[in-house]
């Protein structure tokens, strides 16, 4: 999957990014439930969304969350390294293969003998 790669700077996610503001969940003391201090960022082009809720002051969570965004951004515009595929040795193939027979030989020892054994 593909995608551009997305600024991370705070001007351009300033544009790109809609920013909501809402009351925090959760126990905080007097004002809590009055201010509308937690903040939703969703990022436009991308469809991420991050939210900041931990301090009482908009201001703070506001910045808590643009750092969050600018992370998660630079997060997908890393670019992955490509994996080689590979196999087993030979010789690691050859060891495997001892230790299921040994392993095998144990198994069948521990069984209940026949009447012909």
């Amino acid at each position: 999957m593909t995608h551009p790669p997305y600024p991370a700077d705070r001007e351009s996610l300033e544009r790109d990014c809609e920013v909501e503001f809402f009351t925090g969940p959760g126990p905080g003391g007097q004002h809590r439930n009055r201010s509308r201090t937690a903040v939703r960022l969703a990022h436009r082009p991308s469809g991420q969304v991050v939210t900041a809720t931990e301090r009482r002051s908009q201001r703070q969570n506001l910045e808590a969350a643009y750092e969050r965004m600018a992370a998660r951004l630079a997060e997908l515009n890393r670019v992955k390294k490509k994996r080689r595929p590979t196999k087993p040795s030979r010789a690691s193939q050859k060891k495997r293969v001892e230790e299921k027979k040994k392993h095998s030989d144990v198994k069948r020892r521990r069984k209940t003998p026949t009447r012909d054994e």
